[in-house]
């Protein structure tokens, strides 16, 4: 069964491009060129992910996201000029799942997507039932929900990945290389943002620990520990 995107982008031609491609695997795709219509066909429709670009006329990207991320937590995969760091950065602190370069290989598109829908949800035959306690934390698997000191904390998908990595190894420092590739799906750039991004919108939706201090804390040079561990030096 086909899987359903919303393209929304200015672009006719790329669009043209990617419908094609998308729609040779196996994705079914609704496009939209302006940044109005495109956040009433997010909020009204039910699509596996949205592919959104920054410059839109009308409602630019960014605008789009923050509607979106009102009400909605469909996985949405942010397409940026090249070499635009900040739109990349502002797009996932307003709870993109992910961002891509143009011009990019649609290939690369493929697996971006592919990467944001296993992370945002699992099929039924591969549900992983379990919950993850660390303290006064409860991540459950299953359902892919987290509580925090008994409070419902609503985080993107790959938020959610990202802390789940952290979670199963509290108290042992993560490098940013491995939360790259286990929890966000792909190999790790030194200009990649990405996973420092997500760990500072985790840090705002849990807040402090019971004792005051960060629960995510950075290790200098090599990435990042859930808990504590006097071995390592945080910053």
């Amino acid at each position: 069964m086909a899987k359903k995107i919303l393209l929304i982008d200015d672009d006719a031609g790329l669009c043209q491009l990617l419908e094609g491609y998308l729609g040779s695997e196996d994705f079914e795709v609704d496009t939209v060129h302006d940044g109005n219509a495109g956040a009433l066909a997010a909020l009204e429709g039910d699509y596996a992910a949205v592919i959104l670009d920054v410059m839109l006329p009308g409602l630019n990207g960014f605008e789009v996201l923050r509607k979106l991320r009102q009400c909605s937590e469909v996985p949405v995969l942010m397409l940026t000029a090249r070499g635009e760091e900040v739109d990349r950065i502002v797009g996932l602190e307003l709870g993109a799942d992910d961002y891509l370069c143009k011009p990019f290989n649609p290939r690369e598109l493929i697996a971006r997507l592919r990467a944001i829908q296993r992370r945002s949800g699992i099929p039924a035959h591969e549900s992983r039932p379990g919950t993850l306690v660390v303290g006064d934390v409860a991540m459950n698997l299953g359902t892919r929900s987290l509580y925090c000191s008994g409070e419902a904390v609503e985080l993107t998908s790959s938020e959610f990945s990202v802390l789940e990595v952290l979670l199963r190894m509290a108290g042992n420092v993560v490098t940013r290389e491995d939360l790259t590739r286990q929890a966000l799906g792909r190999e790790f750039r030194s200009f990649d943002r990405s996973v420092d991004v997500h760990v500072s919108g985790l840090r705002k939706k849990l807040g402090t620990s019971t004792d005051g201090g960060d629960r995510i804390k950075s290790v200098r040079g090599v990435g990042y520990l859930y808990g504590y561990s006097s071995e390592w030096q945080s910053q």
